[in-house]
Protein backbone atom coordinates (compact mmCIF):
# COMPACT_ATOMS: atom_id res chain seq x y z
CA UNK A 1 0.00 0.00 0.00
CA UNK A 2 1.65 3.23 -1.18
CA UNK A 3 0.99 6.45 -3.08
CA UNK A 4 2.80 7.46 -6.23
CA UNK A 5 1.89 11.15 -5.88
CA UNK A 6 -0.33 13.64 -4.01
CA UNK A 7 -1.73 16.98 -5.25
CA UNK A 8 -3.72 19.88 -3.87
CA UNK A 9 -5.31 22.08 -6.54
CA UNK A 10 -7.25 25.31 -5.99
CA UNK A 11 -10.31 25.54 -8.23
CA UNK A 12 -10.40 29.06 -9.72
CA UNK A 13 -13.31 29.43 -12.15
CA UNK A 14 -13.35 32.31 -14.63
CA UNK A 15 -9.54 32.40 -14.79
CA UNK A 16 -7.49 31.32 -17.84
CA UNK A 17 -6.29 28.05 -16.26
CA UNK A 18 -9.36 27.54 -13.98
CA UNK A 19 -7.04 26.25 -11.26
CA UNK A 20 -3.59 26.29 -9.68
CA UNK A 21 -1.51 23.46 -8.23
CA UNK A 22 -0.94 24.63 -4.65
CA UNK A 23 0.98 21.54 -3.52
CA UNK A 24 2.36 18.40 -5.14
CA UNK A 25 4.52 15.56 -3.87
CA UNK A 26 5.89 12.65 -5.91
CA UNK A 27 7.54 9.51 -4.53
CA UNK A 28 10.29 8.30 -6.91
CA UNK A 29 10.81 5.01 -5.04
CA UNK A 30 7.11 4.15 -5.45
CA UNK A 31 7.28 5.16 -9.10
CA UNK A 32 10.04 2.62 -9.73
CA UNK A 33 7.84 -0.07 -8.19
CA UNK A 34 4.93 1.03 -10.44
CA UNK A 35 7.10 0.49 -13.54
CA UNK A 36 7.85 -3.06 -12.41
CA UNK A 37 4.29 -3.99 -11.36
CA UNK A 38 2.41 -2.34 -14.27
CA UNK A 39 4.80 -3.49 -17.00
CA UNK A 40 3.63 -2.54 -20.49
CA UNK A 41 0.51 -0.83 -19.08
CA UNK A 42 2.60 1.63 -17.01
CA UNK A 43 1.75 5.33 -17.56
CA UNK A 44 4.24 7.88 -16.14
CA UNK A 45 3.09 10.82 -14.03
CA UNK A 46 3.03 14.02 -16.12
CA UNK A 47 4.18 17.47 -15.04
CA UNK A 48 1.80 19.56 -12.95
CA UNK A 49 0.54 21.61 -15.94
CA UNK A 50 -0.77 18.74 -18.11
CA UNK A 51 -2.06 16.91 -15.04
CA UNK A 52 -3.98 20.02 -13.91
CA UNK A 53 -5.71 20.32 -17.30
CA UNK A 54 -6.57 16.60 -17.42
CA UNK A 55 -7.89 16.60 -13.83
CA UNK A 56 -10.09 19.68 -14.30
CA UNK A 57 -11.43 18.29 -17.57
CA UNK A 58 -12.28 14.93 -16.02
CA UNK A 59 -14.07 16.63 -13.12
CA UNK A 60 -15.91 18.96 -15.52
CA UNK A 61 -14.47 22.10 -13.89
CA UNK A 62 -13.07 23.86 -16.96
CA UNK A 63 -14.97 26.95 -18.11
CA UNK A 64 -14.76 25.66 -21.70
CA UNK A 65 -16.39 22.32 -20.80
CA UNK A 66 -19.85 23.30 -22.00
CA UNK A 67 -20.26 20.62 -24.68
CA UNK A 68 -21.33 17.06 -24.04
CA UNK A 69 -18.39 14.64 -23.93
CA UNK A 70 -19.61 11.06 -24.21
CA UNK A 71 -16.55 9.47 -22.60
CA UNK A 72 -17.08 11.67 -19.55
CA UNK A 73 -20.74 12.71 -19.41
CA UNK A 74 -22.76 9.75 -20.71
CA UNK A 75 -25.23 7.94 -18.44
CA UNK A 76 -23.27 4.74 -18.92
CA UNK A 77 -20.44 6.32 -16.96
CA UNK A 78 -21.82 7.61 -13.67
CA UNK A 79 -18.98 7.91 -11.17
CA UNK A 80 -19.88 7.00 -7.60
CA UNK A 81 -16.38 6.28 -6.28
CA UNK A 82 -14.36 9.51 -6.83
CA UNK A 83 -11.80 7.38 -8.69
CA UNK A 84 -10.95 8.61 -12.17
CA UNK A 85 -8.84 7.84 -15.20
CA UNK A 86 -7.12 10.95 -16.59
CA UNK A 87 -6.59 11.01 -20.35
CA UNK A 88 -3.08 12.18 -21.25
CA UNK A 89 -2.63 12.05 -24.99
CA UNK A 90 -3.24 8.43 -25.96
CA UNK A 91 -2.72 7.08 -22.44
CA UNK A 92 -4.87 6.97 -19.32
CA UNK A 93 -3.53 7.60 -15.81
CA UNK A 94 -5.55 5.40 -13.41
CA UNK A 95 -6.63 5.19 -10.61
CA UNK A 96 -6.63 8.87 -9.55
CA UNK A 97 -8.56 9.49 -6.33
CA UNK A 98 -9.94 13.05 -6.40
CA UNK A 99 -12.67 15.14 -4.79
CA UNK A 100 -13.52 18.85 -4.46
CA UNK A 101 -14.03 20.38 -1.02
CA UNK A 102 -13.94 24.06 0.10
CA UNK A 103 -12.54 25.21 -3.24
CA UNK A 104 -9.63 22.72 -3.13
CA UNK A 105 -9.27 19.55 -5.17
CA UNK A 106 -7.60 16.77 -3.18
CA UNK A 107 -6.01 14.16 -5.44
CA UNK A 108 -3.76 11.14 -5.02
CA UNK A 109 -2.46 8.36 -7.28
CA UNK A 110 -2.23 4.98 -5.46
CA UNK A 111 0.18 2.24 -6.50
CA UNK A 112 -1.44 -0.74 -8.23
CA UNK A 113 0.70 -3.82 -7.62
CA UNK A 114 -0.24 -5.60 -10.85
CA UNK A 115 -0.77 -4.91 -14.54
CA UNK A 116 -3.46 -2.35 -15.41
CA UNK A 117 -4.75 -4.23 -18.44
CA UNK A 118 -7.31 -5.59 -17.95
CA UNK A 119 -8.23 -3.03 -15.27
CA UNK A 120 -8.38 -4.68 -11.80
CA UNK A 121 -11.36 -4.14 -9.49
CA UNK A 122 -11.16 -1.31 -6.97
CA UNK A 123 -11.97 -3.52 -4.00
CA UNK A 124 -8.75 -5.48 -4.54
CA UNK A 125 -6.56 -2.34 -4.41
CA UNK A 126 -5.95 -1.39 -0.77
CA UNK A 127 -3.95 1.67 -1.89
CA UNK A 128 -7.21 3.41 -2.83
CA UNK A 129 -8.59 3.28 0.71
CA UNK A 130 -5.23 4.52 1.94
CA UNK A 131 -5.44 7.41 -0.52
CA UNK A 132 -8.84 8.42 0.87
CA UNK A 133 -7.52 8.22 4.42
CA UNK A 134 -4.52 10.39 3.54
CA UNK A 135 -6.58 13.01 1.69
CA UNK A 136 -9.18 13.18 4.47
CA UNK A 137 -6.34 13.64 6.97
CA UNK A 138 -4.91 16.52 4.91
CA UNK A 139 -8.38 18.07 4.66
CA UNK A 140 -8.93 17.88 8.43
CA UNK A 141 -5.52 19.46 9.04
CA UNK A 142 -6.07 22.36 6.62
CA UNK A 143 -9.55 23.28 7.83
CA UNK A 144 -9.60 22.20 11.50
CA UNK A 145 -8.98 25.76 12.72
CA UNK A 146 -8.22 27.63 9.49
CA UNK A 147 -10.02 30.97 9.23
CA UNK A 148 -8.16 32.95 6.55
CA UNK A 149 -6.10 32.57 3.39
CA UNK A 150 -2.96 33.48 5.34
CA UNK A 151 -3.51 30.58 7.75
CA UNK A 152 -4.22 28.25 4.82
CA UNK A 153 -0.96 29.30 3.15
CA UNK A 154 0.88 28.70 6.41
CA UNK A 155 -0.51 25.19 6.71
CA UNK A 156 0.25 24.43 3.07
CA UNK A 157 3.83 25.44 3.81
CA UNK A 158 3.93 22.92 6.67
CA UNK A 159 2.74 19.99 4.52
CA UNK A 160 6.16 18.91 3.13
CA UNK A 161 7.59 18.39 6.63
CA UNK A 162 4.41 16.71 7.88
CA UNK A 163 4.29 14.23 5.00
CA UNK A 164 7.89 13.29 5.74
CA UNK A 165 6.65 12.19 9.16
CA UNK A 166 3.20 10.79 8.36
CA UNK A 167 3.71 9.38 4.86
CA UNK A 168 7.41 8.54 4.33
CA UNK A 169 8.24 7.00 0.95
CA UNK A 170 4.54 7.18 0.03
CA UNK A 171 3.36 4.80 2.78
CA UNK A 172 0.79 6.26 5.18
CA UNK A 173 1.69 5.80 8.85
CA UNK A 174 -0.60 8.33 10.52
CA UNK A 175 -3.48 10.34 9.02
CA UNK A 176 -3.59 12.72 12.01
CA UNK A 177 -1.33 15.48 10.66
CA UNK A 178 -2.09 17.90 13.50
CA UNK A 179 -0.81 15.42 16.08
CA UNK A 180 2.38 14.98 14.08
CA UNK A 181 2.80 18.77 13.89
CA UNK A 182 2.49 19.03 17.67
CA UNK A 183 5.16 16.34 18.08
CA UNK A 184 7.47 18.17 15.67
CA UNK A 185 7.00 21.44 17.60
CA UNK A 186 7.78 19.75 20.93
CA UNK A 187 10.87 18.13 19.43
CA UNK A 188 12.08 21.44 17.98
CA UNK A 189 11.88 23.04 21.43
CA UNK A 190 14.28 20.49 22.89
CA UNK A 191 16.75 20.42 20.00
CA UNK A 192 18.97 23.22 18.66
CA UNK A 193 17.73 24.69 15.36
CA UNK A 194 19.26 23.35 12.18
CA UNK A 195 20.87 25.53 9.56
CA UNK A 196 18.27 26.09 6.79
CA UNK A 197 19.36 24.94 3.34
CA UNK A 198 18.70 28.37 1.79
CA UNK A 199 21.01 30.13 4.28
CA UNK A 200 24.52 29.00 3.41
CA UNK A 201 26.32 31.02 6.07
CA UNK A 202 25.80 32.97 9.26
CA UNK A 203 26.82 36.53 10.03
CA UNK A 204 29.67 37.18 12.43
CA UNK A 205 30.29 40.71 13.63
CA UNK A 206 28.56 43.71 15.14
CA UNK A 207 24.78 43.43 14.80
CA UNK A 208 23.22 46.10 12.61
CA UNK A 209 19.71 46.65 11.19
CA UNK A 210 19.30 49.18 8.38
CA UNK A 211 15.86 50.36 7.19
CA UNK A 212 15.46 52.66 4.17
CA UNK A 213 12.14 54.05 2.94
CA UNK A 214 12.12 55.19 -0.69
CA UNK A 215 9.02 56.94 -2.02
CA UNK A 216 8.53 57.80 -5.69
CA UNK A 217 5.89 60.37 -6.55
CA UNK A 218 4.25 60.30 -9.98
CA UNK A 219 2.11 63.10 -11.32
CA UNK A 220 0.22 64.20 -14.45
CA UNK A 221 -0.88 67.84 -14.30
CA UNK A 222 -3.00 69.35 -17.10
CA UNK A 223 -4.47 72.60 -15.69
CA UNK A 224 -7.78 71.83 -17.39
CA UNK A 225 -11.27 71.97 -15.94
CA UNK A 226 -12.47 68.94 -17.86
CA UNK A 227 -9.45 66.77 -16.99
CA UNK A 228 -8.45 66.01 -13.43
CA UNK A 229 -4.81 66.05 -12.41
CA UNK A 230 -3.39 62.72 -11.25
CA UNK A 231 -0.74 61.88 -8.68
CA UNK A 232 0.29 58.88 -6.65
CA UNK A 233 3.03 57.74 -4.27
CA UNK A 234 4.73 54.35 -4.61
CA UNK A 235 6.90 53.30 -1.68
CA UNK A 236 9.55 50.65 -1.09
CA UNK A 237 10.99 49.65 2.29
CA UNK A 238 14.52 48.24 1.91
CA UNK A 239 16.11 46.35 4.80
CA UNK A 240 19.48 44.81 5.63
CA UNK A 241 19.77 42.78 8.84
CA UNK A 242 23.30 41.79 9.87
CA UNK A 243 22.53 39.59 12.89
CA UNK A 244 24.25 36.61 14.45
CA UNK A 245 22.41 33.33 14.80
CA UNK A 246 20.82 30.84 12.44
CA UNK A 247 17.25 32.16 12.42
CA UNK A 248 17.03 35.57 14.15
CA UNK A 249 13.57 37.07 14.55
CA UNK A 250 12.92 40.75 13.92
CA UNK A 251 9.82 42.94 14.11
CA UNK A 252 9.92 46.18 12.11
CA UNK A 253 7.23 48.82 12.54
CA UNK A 254 6.30 51.61 10.14
CA UNK A 255 4.40 54.57 11.54
CA UNK A 256 2.55 57.61 10.21
CA UNK A 257 2.12 61.05 11.74
CA UNK A 258 -1.36 62.20 12.75
CA UNK A 259 -2.02 63.75 9.33
CA UNK A 260 -0.14 61.09 7.35
CA UNK A 261 -1.68 59.43 4.28
CA UNK A 262 -2.57 55.74 4.90
CA UNK A 263 -0.55 53.10 3.09
CA UNK A 264 -2.45 51.00 0.55
CA UNK A 265 -1.92 47.99 -1.75
CA UNK A 266 0.79 46.61 0.55
CA UNK A 267 2.86 43.67 -0.77
CA UNK A 268 5.29 41.99 1.62
CA UNK A 269 8.43 39.85 1.27
CA UNK A 270 7.98 36.08 1.83
CA UNK A 271 10.21 36.27 4.93
CA UNK A 272 7.38 38.06 6.80
CA UNK A 273 5.96 35.37 9.10
CA UNK A 274 2.58 36.93 9.96
CA UNK A 275 0.63 40.08 9.27
CA UNK A 276 -2.46 41.87 10.54
CA UNK A 277 -5.24 41.42 7.98
CA UNK A 278 -6.02 45.17 8.22
CA UNK A 279 -2.63 45.87 6.65
CA UNK A 280 -3.49 43.88 3.53
CA UNK A 281 -7.12 44.91 3.01
CA UNK A 282 -6.52 48.64 2.43
CA UNK A 283 -6.59 49.13 -1.33
CA UNK A 284 -6.54 52.15 -3.62
CA UNK A 285 -9.13 50.50 -5.89
CA UNK A 286 -11.95 51.26 -3.48
CA UNK A 287 -11.79 55.05 -3.49
CA UNK A 288 -15.00 55.34 -1.45
CA UNK A 289 -13.56 53.46 1.51
CA UNK A 290 -12.61 55.93 4.24
CA UNK A 291 -11.69 53.28 6.82
CA UNK A 292 -8.10 52.79 5.64
CA UNK A 293 -5.73 51.40 8.25
CA UNK A 294 -3.37 54.11 9.53
CA UNK A 295 -0.87 51.94 11.36
CA UNK A 296 1.36 51.24 12.99
CA UNK A 297 2.28 48.62 10.37
CA UNK A 298 4.11 45.76 12.11
CA UNK A 299 6.12 43.20 10.13
CA UNK A 300 7.42 40.16 12.10
CA UNK A 301 10.05 38.43 9.97
CA UNK A 302 13.01 36.09 9.76
CA UNK A 303 15.36 38.16 7.57
CA UNK A 304 17.58 36.72 4.83
CA UNK A 305 21.31 37.43 4.88
CA UNK A 306 21.27 39.86 1.97
CA UNK A 307 19.44 43.17 1.55
CA UNK A 308 15.77 42.71 0.63
CA UNK A 309 12.62 44.73 -0.09
CA UNK A 310 10.48 44.30 3.01
CA UNK A 311 7.34 45.67 1.37
CA UNK A 312 5.88 47.82 -1.38
CA UNK A 313 2.94 50.19 -0.96
CA UNK A 314 0.98 52.99 -2.64
CA UNK A 315 -0.71 56.04 -1.16
CA UNK A 316 -3.08 58.75 -2.34
CA UNK A 317 -1.65 61.93 -0.80
CA UNK A 318 -3.93 65.03 -0.76
CA UNK A 319 -1.82 67.14 -3.15
CA UNK A 320 1.32 66.69 -5.28
CA UNK A 321 4.49 68.20 -3.79
CA UNK A 322 5.03 70.68 -6.66
CA UNK A 323 2.12 72.26 -8.53
CA UNK A 324 2.85 73.36 -12.08
CA UNK A 325 1.48 75.37 -14.99
CA UNK A 326 2.89 75.23 -18.53
CA UNK A 327 1.68 77.23 -21.51
CA UNK A 328 3.17 77.22 -24.98
CA UNK A 329 2.09 79.37 -27.96
CA UNK A 330 3.51 78.79 -31.42
CA UNK A 331 4.19 81.70 -33.82
CA UNK A 332 5.88 80.61 -37.08
CA UNK A 333 9.43 79.49 -36.12
CA UNK A 334 9.14 80.87 -32.59
CA UNK A 335 7.59 79.60 -29.39
CA UNK A 336 6.44 81.61 -26.41
CA UNK A 337 6.50 79.63 -23.19
CA UNK A 338 5.49 80.25 -19.60
CA UNK A 339 6.23 77.86 -16.73
CA UNK A 340 5.00 78.43 -13.17
CA UNK A 341 6.01 76.12 -10.32
CA UNK A 342 4.88 76.25 -6.71
CA UNK A 343 6.12 74.09 -3.84
CA UNK A 344 3.32 73.03 -1.52
CA UNK A 345 3.68 74.51 1.95
CA UNK A 346 3.57 71.10 3.64
CA UNK A 347 6.60 69.78 1.70
CA UNK A 348 10.12 69.98 3.12
CA UNK A 349 11.95 72.79 1.30
CA UNK A 350 15.36 71.14 1.27
CA UNK A 351 16.25 69.31 -1.96
CA UNK A 352 19.34 67.36 -2.85
CA UNK A 353 18.57 68.58 -6.36
CA UNK A 354 15.58 69.96 -8.24
CA UNK A 355 15.37 70.74 -11.94
CA UNK A 356 12.80 71.01 -14.71
CA UNK A 357 13.49 69.59 -18.18
CA UNK A 358 11.65 71.39 -21.02
CA UNK A 359 12.07 69.48 -24.30
CA UNK A 360 11.22 70.75 -27.79
CA UNK A 361 11.66 67.52 -29.69
CA UNK A 362 10.63 66.94 -33.31
CA UNK A 363 11.75 70.46 -34.19
CA UNK A 364 14.97 71.99 -35.47
CA UNK A 365 17.88 73.01 -33.21
CA UNK A 366 17.43 75.92 -30.84
CA UNK A 367 19.10 78.94 -32.46
CA UNK A 368 18.07 81.77 -30.13
CA UNK A 369 16.51 82.11 -26.67
CA UNK A 370 15.25 85.17 -24.82
CA UNK A 371 14.17 84.26 -21.32
CA UNK A 372 13.52 85.50 -17.83
CA UNK A 373 13.60 83.39 -14.67
CA UNK A 374 12.54 84.55 -11.22
CA UNK A 375 14.72 81.95 -9.55
CA UNK A 376 17.42 79.43 -10.49
CA UNK A 377 19.47 79.09 -13.66
CA UNK A 378 18.60 78.03 -17.22
CA UNK A 379 20.84 75.87 -19.41
CA UNK A 380 20.10 75.54 -23.13
CA UNK A 381 21.20 72.37 -24.96
CA UNK A 382 20.75 73.67 -28.48
CA UNK A 383 21.45 70.54 -30.53
CA UNK A 384 19.32 68.42 -28.20
CA UNK A 385 16.42 70.89 -28.35
CA UNK A 386 16.25 70.83 -24.57
CA UNK A 387 16.25 73.45 -21.81
CA UNK A 388 17.13 72.52 -18.22
CA UNK A 389 15.90 74.84 -15.49
CA UNK A 390 18.08 74.21 -12.43
CA UNK A 391 16.12 75.26 -9.36
CA UNK A 392 18.71 74.09 -6.85
CA UNK A 393 18.24 72.97 -3.27
CA UNK A 394 15.54 75.38 -2.08
CA UNK A 395 12.54 77.27 -3.40
CA UNK A 396 12.36 80.96 -2.39
CA UNK A 397 10.27 82.06 0.59
CA UNK A 398 7.26 82.66 -1.65
CA UNK A 399 7.50 78.97 -2.73
CA UNK A 400 6.61 80.12 -6.28
CA UNK A 401 8.93 80.57 -9.28
CA UNK A 402 8.39 81.54 -12.93
CA UNK A 403 10.14 81.04 -16.26
CA UNK A 404 9.10 82.83 -19.46
CA UNK A 405 10.81 83.07 -22.80
CA UNK A 406 10.77 83.20 -26.60
CA UNK A 407 12.58 80.40 -28.45
CA UNK A 408 13.63 80.37 -32.11
CA UNK A 409 14.41 77.16 -34.02
CA UNK A 410 16.51 76.39 -37.06
CA UNK A 411 15.92 73.93 -39.90
CA UNK A 412 14.86 70.50 -38.75
CA UNK A 413 17.30 67.65 -39.45
CA UNK A 414 15.60 64.27 -38.69
CA UNK A 415 18.96 62.47 -38.59
CA UNK A 416 20.42 64.73 -35.87
CA UNK A 417 17.44 66.08 -33.97
CA UNK A 418 15.88 63.90 -31.22
CA UNK A 419 12.42 62.42 -31.83
CA UNK A 420 9.74 61.82 -29.22
CA UNK A 421 6.34 60.27 -30.04
CA UNK A 422 4.76 62.15 -27.11
CA UNK A 423 6.25 65.62 -27.49
CA UNK A 424 4.68 66.46 -30.88
CA UNK A 425 3.45 69.93 -31.77
CA UNK A 426 1.44 71.52 -29.00
CA UNK A 427 1.45 68.33 -26.96
CA UNK A 428 4.51 69.34 -25.00
CA UNK A 429 5.46 68.92 -21.38
CA UNK A 430 7.76 69.89 -18.55
CA UNK A 431 9.25 66.99 -16.63
CA UNK A 432 10.43 67.53 -13.06
CA UNK A 433 13.38 65.73 -11.49
CA UNK A 434 14.00 66.10 -7.76
CA UNK A 435 15.11 64.31 -4.61
CA UNK A 436 14.47 65.18 -0.95
CA UNK A 437 16.46 63.37 1.75
CA UNK A 438 15.13 62.46 5.18
CA UNK A 439 11.55 62.98 4.02
CA UNK A 440 8.55 60.99 2.74
CA UNK A 441 5.42 62.51 1.24
CA UNK A 442 3.16 60.17 3.21
CA UNK A 443 5.05 60.90 6.42
CA UNK A 444 5.88 57.20 6.75
CA UNK A 445 8.88 56.50 8.98
CA UNK A 446 10.51 53.59 10.81
CA UNK A 447 10.72 54.24 14.54
CA UNK A 448 14.10 53.00 15.80
CA UNK A 449 12.70 52.36 19.27
CA UNK A 450 9.90 50.14 17.94
CA UNK A 451 12.26 47.74 16.10
CA UNK A 452 12.43 44.48 18.06
CA UNK A 453 15.35 42.10 17.53
CA UNK A 454 15.36 38.64 19.12
CA UNK A 455 19.02 37.73 18.68
CA UNK A 456 22.26 37.88 20.64
CA UNK A 457 23.76 41.32 21.15
CA UNK A 458 22.19 44.77 20.97
CA UNK A 459 22.12 45.85 17.32
CA UNK A 460 22.71 49.31 15.93
CA UNK A 461 19.56 50.45 14.15
CA UNK A 462 19.75 53.04 11.37
CA UNK A 463 16.86 54.44 9.35
CA UNK A 464 16.79 56.52 6.17
CA UNK A 465 14.07 58.20 4.12
CA UNK A 466 13.97 59.93 0.75
CA UNK A 467 11.46 61.15 -1.82
CA UNK A 468 12.22 61.21 -5.55
CA UNK A 469 10.23 62.10 -8.64
CA UNK A 470 9.21 59.51 -11.22
CA UNK A 471 7.19 60.33 -14.35
CA UNK A 472 6.38 63.79 -12.99
CA UNK A 473 4.84 65.67 -15.95
CA UNK A 474 3.24 69.09 -16.41
CA UNK A 475 1.48 69.26 -19.76
CA UNK A 476 0.96 72.24 -22.05
CA UNK A 477 -2.43 73.65 -21.02
CA UNK A 478 -3.14 74.92 -24.56
CA UNK A 479 -2.71 71.49 -26.15
CA UNK A 480 -5.37 68.80 -26.62
CA UNK A 481 -5.65 66.73 -23.45
CA UNK A 482 -3.01 63.92 -23.65
CA UNK A 483 -5.30 61.42 -21.92
CA UNK A 484 -3.46 58.49 -23.48
CA UNK A 485 -0.49 59.20 -21.26
CA UNK A 486 -2.37 58.66 -18.02
CA UNK A 487 -1.05 55.09 -18.19
CA UNK A 488 2.34 56.47 -17.17
CA UNK A 489 1.00 56.43 -13.63
CA UNK A 490 0.59 52.67 -13.66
Amino acid sequence: MAQRAVWLVSHEPRTPACGTVRFSRRYPTVEKRAKVFNGASYVPIPEDGPLLNALLFELGLLDTDKDFVESRDSCARINKTSVYGLRLGGDELWPVVAFLKNGLIYASLPLVEQTLSPRPSLINNSGISQAFELLFGVQDFLYSSQKSDAELNTKLGQLPDLLLQTCPFGTLLDANLQSSLDNINVSSMTQPPKQPAWKTGTYKGKPHVSISILEKVKSMQYDKRDLADLWQVIGTVICKCDLEGIMPNVTISLSLPTNGSPLQDILVHPCVTSLDSAVLTSTSIDAADDSAFSGPYKFPLTPPSEAFNLCYYTSQVPVPPILGFYQMQEEEVQLKITVNLKLHESVKNNFEFCEAHIPFYNRGPITHVEYKVSFGQLEVLREKSLMIWTIGQKFPKSMAITLSGIITFGTKNPEKQPFDQICIGGTAYVKLHFKILDYTLTGCYADQHSVQVFASGKPKISTHRKLISSDYYIWNSKAPAPVAYGSLLL
